[in-house]
């Protein structure tokens, strides 16, 4: 959505991602960028490091540089979040560290997200 190569921007990125009923996103995490998600719709569940918390339609949260978290449609419509990463990373390839050898968007039918950015 609102990316250097899009916008020019320097210090982070934004973007929706849309997860049907019943996908997740797969563990990851950013080794160079905080985490910044809000549930525009749907029910989800975050796990950060391991723990589970729910993330419900208008709640936000951080996630610190470095954190392994993974998000799962717990919920049956469609889930969308608008998330925000920053610093940039020095290189794209660099900033997104999958932890569970899945991606969001080349995974099995139940584990795939669509994520526009």
């Amino acid at each position: 959505m609102l990316t250097p190569a899009t916008v020019g921007s320097t210090s982070g990125f934004m973007g929706v991602a849309i997860v049907q009923p019943g996908d997740r996103i797969g563990e990851h995490y950013h080794p160079y960028s905080e985490e910044f998600v809000y549930v525009v719709c749907g029910e989800l569940e975050v796990d950060l490091d391991g723990e589970p918390h729910p993330l419900r339609p208008e709640q936000g949260l951080m996630i610190p540089i470095n954190m392994r978290h993974r998000f799962r449609n717990v919920g049956n419509v469609e889930a969308r979040i608008v998330f925000h990463l920053g610093p940039l990373a020095p290189r794209p390839a660099l900033g997104h560290v999958d932890t569970e050898g899945t991606d969001t968007v080349a995974a099995a039918p139940a584990d795939r997200a669509q994520v526009r950015s």
